[in-house]
């Protein structure tokens, strides 16, 4: 039996900011829910289960959270699942919705991801001493660092590179009235002369701590029909994770990133990204991570990633954008990030993405990656609705 194909007919982001005290957990994942379904014109008894995703419990202190949860969601009485696969989280919890309809458990699922960093510390959170584990060197950044270096030295890209990304991201943060950071002073020299925190990662070429939550309603084709404007449709999806440490583990480029992207690929007809895909939702925490994921999703081949960067390929007005909502490096509620990159993939092929719009995209792909390295998710939405 061929499966449904599934659409994005709502979508619901809360504004991002360093901390929401106006709203507890409830209340913040309400709002992004609440947004979504408005978006899709539908209530909450149109909804047939919920699937729900975060980051560590501990990252704020309370733990299987999706179970006080249910009640502000509309959940009581619906299934519920509940998914965790590190940073990578927003994208999985998608996913797993997407499933649930392609295969027809359920005719239309709600999804939401979220994070509220400002009631824990998520840097320490992620520097616990893990016995027999190589430390975490004060958060992701120490751990990512040495893999920065490693690309530096196997491409021979010059240091400038990390710069130039972070200054495009946060400009195009100024188009998105969601984004966390709205640097409007910002300049290519003030990033550049930011503080070293991990070297080579200036303090301008991170992410920012972010409370947040997005939401989206996926439906199946009678749903779609039904929806009050052009919806987004599921061309491929795919997980795949590696272990954190292993002989012969690619930090720089690894397997388990090749072979998601591979599938969603194969599921999708894509046979050239580069020219096939007219944007990119890409999980980049750290500035660097833009050149890396560009050779490692297919876009650029081995050693050129930051050349297509560095020559403006991947700039707003570029022939492939990426992150033109300004990225994780201008939002990053951890839990929710990837689903961001899904929903704003979506709203791109839908028209919807506002002052940061990409003329003409039918075609993006949503990327999230989490732990160390270790899990991917992603997915490649379309304009049209793929062929049955």
């Amino acid at each position: 039996m061929s499966k449904e194909p599934v659409a994005v007919v709502g979508i619901g982001q809360t504004t991002h900011v360093a901390a929401r005290r106006d709203v507890s957990l409830a209340g913040l994942v309400r709002e992004a829910a609440r947004r979504a379904l408005d978006d899709a014109q539908l209530a909450w008894s149109d909804i047939d289960a919920v699937v729900i995703g975060k980051a560590p419990d501990f990252f704020e202190g309370v733990m299987m959270p999706e179970l006080y949860l249910a009640d502000a969601l509309g959940a009581v009485g619906k299934p519920m699942l509940r998914v965790h696969t590190a940073g990578s989280v927003g994208g999985s919890t998608a996913l797993v919705a997407a499933n649930l309809v392609a295969a027809r458990v359920h005719r239309t699922v709600l999804t939401v991801a979220f994070e509220k960093q400002s009631e824990s510390n998520a840097m320490w959170g992620l520097s616990l001493p893990i016995p027999f584990q190589q430390p975490l060197l004060a958060g992701a950044g120490g751990f990512f660092a040495p893999h920065v270096r490693a690309y530096m030295r196997r491409t021979g890209a010059p240091d400038t590179v990390g710069s130039l990304v972070a200054y495009k991201d946060r400009r195009n943060a100024l188009k998105n009235p969601y984004a966390h950071l709205h640097e409007h002073d910002i300049t290519l020299e003030k990033v550049r002369a930011s503080p070293m925190l991990w070297d080579p990662i200036r303090y301008s070429e991170t992410c920012p701590s972010s409370d947040g939550a997005c939401a989206m309603i996926l439906t199946d084709r009678t749903g779609a029909a039904r929806a009050p404007h052009p919806v987004a449709w599921v061309h491929g999806g795919a997980m795949r994770s590696e272990p954190t440490l292993f002989a012969g583990k690619d930090f720089v480029s690894p397997q388990a990133g090749k072979d998601c992207a591979a599938d969603v690929y194969r599921q999708a007809g894509i046979t050239d990204p580069r020219r096939q895909i007219d944007a990119v939702e890409m999980y980049v925490p750290f500035s660097w991570y833009e050149p890396m994921w560009l050779e490692n999703l297919g876009f650029a081949e081995e050693g050129e990633g930051w050349k297509l960067t560095e020559s403006g390929v991947t700039e707003l007005d570029g022939d492939l954008p990426v992150n033109p909502s300004g990225g994780v490096l201008s939002t990053n509620p951890i839990g929710a990030s990837g689903m961001i990159r899904f929903a704003e993939a979506a709203l791109q092929v839908r028209g919807q993405a506002g002052a940061h719009q990409v003329d003409g995209a039918r075609r993006a792909l949503g990327h999230a990656y989490g732990g160390g390295s270790q899990f991917f998710s992603m997915w490649l939405v379309g304009a049209d609705a793929p062929a049955t």
